[in-house]
């Protein structure tokens, strides 16, 4: 957790981590909610945006379409005020959040970017072990698909070991010697 100068816990972590979004494949972080974290409203840290465009290229920030605005609010219970909202929010990647404590130029702008960055970095090392456990199933996966084929070999050659099969030597000779006496 984030501390404040008294020692007090300032934001969860868990709280920060589910306010980061996936939109476009960017995991980002919504205007509203990085404001409320900043200690600004929404208005001023989009006004700093405004004044500082030049600092937030496409990677850094985008505003999301009013197609994807009514999903983020269909989604999000905590952004149901932006159903309201006649703007479209601005969303922000790991560096733009980063750029933004940079142009608000707070301590607790700085405090705060710092452990959304942090939080930012447990999740994509968590995505990544995820991968690599994904990677590891996969690869134990053809191992058994592999294993399983050589057992059904060896049991196919198990089986033509065990199919009976006509006996020679000296039932048959038995049988010719009785078939010719009958005649």
């Amino acid at each position: 957790m984030s501390e404040n100068n008294n020692g007090k816990p300032l934001v969860p972590n868990e709280l920060i981590a589910s306010r980061i979004l996936l939109i476009r494949d960017y995991k980002v972080m919504i205007d509203s909610d990085i404001a409320e974290l900043y200690g600004v409203t929404t208005k001023r840290l989009n006004q700093q945006v405004n004044r500082n465009i030049n600092r937030f290229p496409s990677n850094f920030m985008f505003e999301l379409t009013e197609a994807e605005k009514k999903e983020v609010v269909a989604n999000c219970n905590h952004l149901k005020n932006l159903k309201f909202s006649s703007f479209l929010p601005k969303v922000f990647t790991e560096h733009g959040v980063m750029m933004l404590a940079n142009v608000l130029r707070s301590e607790r702008a700085t405090t705060m970017s710092v452990k959304i960055i942090e939080i930012f970095i447990e999740m994509r090392e968590a995505i990544i072990d995820n991968l690599n456990l994904k990677l590891d199933i996969e690869e134990i996966k053809k191992k058994l698909t592999n294993h399983s084929k050589n057992i059904e070999l060896v049991f196919n050659y198990l089986d033509e070991l065990t199919v009976s099969r006509p006996k020679i030597g000296l039932q048959l000779i038995i049988k010719i010697y009785a078939t010719f006496l009958c005649t």
